[in-house]
Parts: structure tokens; sequence; C-alpha cells
């Protein structure tokens, strides 16, 4: 079996953005830059190139992430590599290829956290609004699984 799990260490881009689904569950859109640093044995100059990458987050971790995090802060993003595609009101086909998060934390290397437990359902579960509802396995490429778009 495939398993497509990725981690990248990065800077936030633009302060998180929360929205909520007619459902009622939070949703969560982030960018992080990802600098990679190296000298050049050539020229022995050092040489930089930035990459960037859409993070989606979904139920509390989305409402934790927004209370938490904001523009310039170093985080560590772990998840699934998921492509989501979409039509415009105007009938333009879009695709995208984002981190849809199972975990977002803070990068403690060059800061410190204040950590504040939130409390969870009755025994310990996530309620049926908490997660995002799985997508069918095919060789297609997956479609937004909500009831409508949320950025």
């Amino acid at each position: 079996m495939a398993d497509n799990t990725i981690t990248v260490v990065g800077n936030v881009t633009r302060d998180p953005e929360l929205k909520f689904l007619n459902s009622g569950q939070a949703a969560l859109r982030l960018s992080i830059a990802v600098n990679r640093r190296w000298q050049n044995r050539q020229t022995q100059e050092w040489e930089e190139r930035v990459s960037y990458f859409e993070v989606s987050a979904y139920g509390p971790m989305a409402e934790n992430a927004a209370n938490s995090v904001q523009k310039g802060a170093r985080v560590i993003v772990t998840g699934r590599l998921e492509q989501r595609s979409w039509e415009t009101d105007n009938g333009d086909k879009r695709s995208i290829v984002e981190i849809a998060a199972d975990e977002i934390a803070p990068s403690l290397r060059y800061a410190t956290a204040v950590v504040t437990k939130t409390p969870r359902a009755e025994g310990g579960n996530f309620s049926s609004g908490d997660r995002p509802t799985p997508r069918p396995a095919s060789n297609e490429p997956s479609t937004y699984a909500f009831d409508e778009e949320p950025f």
C-alpha cells in the first residue's frame, strides 16, 4: 500500500484563514514557506530556494491552529498530499495539491510555547463533525469531499 506522508517545517506566510462549513465543522487554510539553503561547491556562493505549501485542516485542530498560529510563526506540519479539484463560477476547472494536515505544531527550535489542553468529547472519541468525510479510493484525482468549497 502506498503511503504519501509528508512533514514540512517552515514559516507561516499569512495569518491562517478559518471558516465554518454548513455542517458547522471548522475548516482552516494556511500557507507555509520552506527555505532550503546550500553552498554551491563550484562557486562557493550560498544559494537559496523557497517552496510554498498550502495546508488544510478541519475540526478542533483547525480551530486550535487558528487560535495558536499567526503569520511568521515557524511550524511543523505532518499530513498527506492530496489533490483537490473544483470548477469556478465561470466554469473553469481548477486543481491544487495541498497538505491535508494530521498535525500542526509550533517549532520550538527558536521559540517557546505554552500548551493549553482543550476538552475532548466524552470518552475521548471524535464526534462525526470533527473529521472530514473519507474519500473513496480510486485512481482519479480526488474532489472536495464536503458540501461546499470552503476557500
